[in-house]
């Protein structure tokens, strides 16, 4: 049996999505000229009136919107309504300390717990079902995203958030969670825990929707043989929504976008230039029925590829792959952004160099976070008791600055290795 939140609009035609997408287009356009200032400047800059945009096929005329416009214009400079309009912020880390402040009207909140909700019940959630929300809570959207889709869908929700595994393994037996909702790498733990203790059998489990961080198949298949559910995929972010701008129906081959509310396209991350369809490139989303906080053409840096070949499970929307890699430097750290600028801003203010090694793991499956920073010669030392003080000052900065604990091992001057005089930044160790 199919199964749609919404299966009107689900799986409505290509003309009629096409329809929806050049109407609200022109409309919010507009929104954005006559009230985000910043944007309406860009325009002007590249010579764009919203005269000019009479359907998704001019949407390319327009600027594109960075992680740069909204460091820039923080916190208030990209709002489409005033501030009274507002009930709610999320946020999440932005690269130089100034976060992302997305900013929703009641009306918002409405139309992204729709998107999450579709997602839930693409894997075949129902009111019958009982929805563990193992996404962390209050700026991140993880948590109230999913919270709101299955309040929407009628499940009885259990808005765990994350951490506290005996307290999640408690509630998730004496009350029968159904459906998992968290990131693949806790989901694998959690996993881990129920087979350490025997609980297995005590699992009502039938599938879990899990994001936030990259994963790959192999991961996949591992976590539905050990909890038997079906595993699902989910993509969000914080600038365009959060969870639910796309989801995995069953077929698992894929994300559908949630294309009555976002316009995709595929760009060159050098050039700018609108990819043709099947291309590899940077995923850009308009988004379309927002209005607190409308960006229109913002970069993600996400590198995939679209589709619209037809799909066993009837919806129409345009699908997307998993993130293959990113156009920039940011890195995913149990779900956190983490830009290596956070970490050089961080060093800089506390007086060492530039000079510095970012070493991400995955352990017992969750990420780990080291940065290896070269002392100065003015403050390298042999005592293990100052070196320690001084490794615990920057740990406490830097989890100020990204939001997350991160290891710090202080090292001699010089012995970070060169290549070809320049620091190797980042090493990612995960297999993912």
């Amino acid at each position: 049996m199919k199964r749609y939140y919404q299966p009107e609009i689900e799986t409505a035609s290509r003309e009629q999505i096409l329809e929806w997408q050049n109407e609200r287009l022109v409309k919010q356009v507009r929104h954005v000229w006559d009230n985000v200032p910043y944007y309406r400047a860009k325009m002007e800059e590249k010579g764009v009136t919203p005269d000019d945009i009479k359907s998704v096929a001019d949407l390319h005329k327009l600027p594109f919107i960075t992680k740069d416009d909204l460091r820039e214009a923080y916190p208030y400079g990209l709002m489409g309504k005033p501030l009274s309009d507002c009930v709610r912020i999320q946020s999440t880390s932005g690269t130089t300390g100034k976060r992302v402040v997305a900013f929703y009207t009641q009306k918002d909140l409405d139309l992204w717990e729709d998107c999450c909700a579709r997602a839930i019940v693409a894997v075949g959630g129902t009111k019958e079902d009982v929805c563990h929300v193992s996404y962390g809570y209050g700026l991140f959207t993880g948590g109230p995203g999913l919270n709101g889709g299955s309040h929407k869908v009628g499940c009885l929700t259990l808005p765990m958030s994350s951490g506290n595994t005996d307290r999640q393994l408690q509630f998730m037996t004496d009350l029968g969670s159904t459906i998992i909702c968290c990131t693949p790498s806790y989901a694998a733990y959690l996993a881990e825990s129920i087979h350490e203790r025997g609980l297995r059998d005590q699992i009502k489990l039938k599938a879990g929707i899990f994001g936030a961080e990259a994963w790959r198949e192999n991961m996949r298949h591992d976590i539905e043989e050990k909890l038997g559910i079906k595993a699902y995929d989910i993509y969000g972010l914080t600038e365009i929504s959060g969870p639910g701008v796309s989801f995995e129906c069953e077929e698992q081959t894929g994300m559908h976008i949630n294309e009555d509310h976002f316009i995709a396209e595929i760009i060159d991350p050098d050039t700018g230039e609108v990819l043709p369809e099947g291309s590899k490139g940077e995923l850009v989303f308009s988004c379309i029925t927002k209005e607190a906080f409308p960006l229109l053409r913002y970069r993600t840096r996400d590198i995939c590829v679209l589709s619209r070949e037809k799909c066993s499970c009837g919806r129409t929307f345009v699908k997307m792959t998993k993130p293959m890699g990113r156009s920039d430097d940011m890195l995913i750290v149990k779900g956190v952004n983490v830009f290596p600028s956070q970490i050089e801003t961080v060093l800089l203010a506390q007086g060492y160099p530039a000079n510095y090694q970012i070493v991400v793991d995955r352990q017992n499956n969750s990420d780990t976070l080291e940065v290896m920073v070269e002392m100065t010669p003015e403050n390298f030392s042999d005592s293990l008791v100052k070196i320690t003080e001084m490794e615990k000052s920057l740990v406490a900065e830097l989890k100020a600055m990204l939001g997350i604990y991160a290891k710090v091992k202080l090292v001699a001057p010089k012995t970070i290795t060169r290549s070809e005089g320049k620091a190797v930044r980042v090493i990612d160790k995960r297999k993912i």
